[in-house]
């Protein structure tokens, strides 16, 4: 039989043998210094973190309701001379969306947001269905479409400021200034190559959003917006439309491939006009082209052809091998160099050296250039800039090709003497004839507008050399000259033409480069302009022709302009009423 034992009443669990065995000493202690030092710990942590190093604490928190608000700067503006607005920052509205939030708009609501931005809905649609935080919806909006957008009160669609640029001269100065991308960065042209210059610091501000990305509450600027610097250029927009003008007429009126046109002050080496045909608008870049986007004053380079005669006989005349009227016998009207021949369009039989320029004579330039060393004729190119980029800054800008001389052979030299075998951008050309209208020495081209007149230039003629040379580029434009269609009414003008075959695959095919450059006026220069036309089409092609005009009407333009006093008495012309009376 089992016999079961009923419990004592009164024994607590509390009263258990178990725990009434006491710790050891040194036990005990250790548990409480343990705690003590992990108490310790827990509260050091807390105190580098709130107090002394609470920036990863504050960073998370912030993260959550704090958001930096970009402020737009504006972009410097770029003018003329005068302060004649050519590019000029306007504000605009940046429309962006909560691609999760904006999905819940109703279907009226995306055909009227679709309707104000100028997106077809399928286009709208596909930019909601980001699963992004953020999308643009459309960039560079008008301020009274974004008050539209903005009075719909649509979920999820917000606005940004910032600013589009705008080309009050348009087309006609499109190559000079360039143009600006959609982000405001300079993407051609001065735009481009002053970007730093131009480009602002933008500016912050802290603000407190809710999830929806609604603003609650502003905190205030963290950063003011710095403005871009402004730029003046050194172009004078009057005479930039002359320029701009005649080329284009031209261009039509000889169905021409293209050309370009530079005006330069010889006084501070100052870019008065530059333009070229085709163009562009740069306020419409829908629709652009390589073709269109080309500087061809700047960009191109070309066989200058005749027009390098000058400079031929300029060292002729500095090294004294020549003088002013010195024969040089160009009968028969060629002259055989190697295998190779080389002719003039018309014999002349014996010429001075003066009038080797006026008639442009190939077969004088090449006795007078075979007379000297190559390497003279290398280094007074080399002094001139030929074969050395421009240095304007200008994105694109090139140096052309001059091949060092210890390489050339006799007829090269020869070819080189008139233009061929060389290349030169028009920039480069017009630069070079400083050196005519500034008794000898050469100045630097600038794109910005210069203050002071620039006294000593780098020499690379004598001033005796360089007044001979300007009487002799008047007699160019003079009775018997190539370019009597360069002569400006009430000017004394000089200049040389320039008629060279186009290279096509290393050959020389049937195809004209037609150029001009002159000085006036002649008793004081003050510009240069030269000009350059790219295959004109029917059966004129000469420099004296087709660029020569163009010359003489920018350059009588220019100096009226510019209130140049005339240096020459104003010829006026006989006209036929068609009755035999004059």
């Amino acid at each position: 039989m089992v016999v079961r034992r009923r419990p004592q009443r009164g024994h607590r669990y509390t009263e258990s043998p178990i725990l009434q065995l006491a710790l050891q000493g040194w036990r005990s202690r250790m548990v409480g210094l343990l705690l003590m030092a992990a108490f310790l710990a827990l509260l050091m942590r807390a105190f580098y973190l709130q107090v002394i190093n609470n920036d990863f604490l504050q960073e998370k928190g912030d993260s959550r309701y704090l958001r930096d608000i970009e402020i737009s700067a504006s972009r410097g503006k770029v003018t003329d001379r005068h302060g004649d607005m050519l590019a000029v920052s306007t504000p605009m509205r940046s429309i962006w969306a909560i691609p999760a939030d904006a999905r819940t708009m109703s279907g009226e609501q995306k055909r009227l947001l679709a309707e104000l931005v100028e997106l077809k809905p399928r286009e709208l649609d596909a930019r909601l269905a980001s699963e992004k935080t953020f999308v643009f919806v459309k960039r560079q909006v008008p301020p009274q479409t974004a008050e539209q957008i903005a009075a719909l009160k649509l979920p999820g669609i917000h606005q940004e400021k910032e600013y589009r640029r705008y080309y009050p001269a348009g087309d006609m100065t499109a190559h000079l200034v360039g143009f600006t991308g959609v982000d405001d960065k300079g993407l051609e042209g001065v735009e481009l190559a002053f970007q730093q210059s131009l480009l602002g610091r933008p500016g912050a501000r802290t603000v407190i959003r809710d999830r929806r990305g609604n603003i609650i509450e502003d905190v205030g600027a963290t950063r003011p917006p710095r403005d871009g610097n402004d730029v003046t250029l050194a172009i004078d927009s009057k005479i930039q439309y002359l320029a701009y003008s005649h080329l284009k007429a031209t261009v039509g009126e000889h169905k021409a491939k293209g050309g370009g046109i530079v005006v330069l002050d010889t006084r501070t080496g100052e870019i008065l006009a530059l333009a070229n045909w085709p163009t562009y608008n740069p306020n419409n870049r829908a629709k652009l082209s390589g073709e269109q986007l080309r500087n061809r004053a700047v960009t191109d380079t070309f066989e200058p052809g005749s027009t390098l005669k000058p400079f031929t006989v300029a060292l002729g005349l500095e090294k004294g091998k020549y003088r002013y009227d010195s024969i040089v016998d160009c009968a028969p009207g060629r002259i055989t160099i190697g295998r190779s021949v080389i002719t003039d369009a018309h014999s002349s039989g014996e010429l001075t050296v003066a009038q080797v320029i006026q008639k442009s004579s190939n077969v004088g330039t090449t006795k007078i250039a075979l007379s000297m060393p190559a390497e003279w004729m290398w280094e007074m190119f080399d002094d001139l800039g030929f074969g050395k980029a421009p240095q304007l800054g200008f994105p694109g800008e090139v140096g052309g090709r001059l091949r060092p001389w210890k390489n050339w052979r006799p007829i090269e030299q020869a070819t080189m003497s008139y233009g061929h075998g060389i290349s030169v951008s028009l920039i480069q050309l017009a630069r070079a004839y400083t050196v005519f209208a500034r008794d000898g020495d050469l100045v630097p081209a600038s794109l910005l507008r210069v203050d002071q007149p620039v006294v000593h230039g780098t020499p690379v003629f004598s001033a005796q050399t360089a007044r001979e040379m300007r009487a002799m580029l008047e007699m160019v434009v003079g009775p018997g000259g190539t370019a009597p269609k360069a002569a400006v009414p009430g000017y004394r003008v000089g200049g040389k033409t320039g008629t060279a075959h186009k290279l096509e695959g290393g050959a020389y095919a049937n195809k004209y480069i037609a150029s001009f450059v002159g000085i006036a006026p002649i008793s004081n220069p003050r510009l240069v302009v030269a000009v350059m036309i790219d295959e004109p089409g029917g059966n004129q092609y000469y420099g004296g022709q087709i660029a020569g005009p163009v010359f003489a009407g920018v350059m009588g333009g220019a100096l009226r302009t510019l209130g140049i006093a005339p240096d020459a008495p104003l010829q006026v012309a006989a006209v036929n009423d068609g009755k035999g009376r004059m």
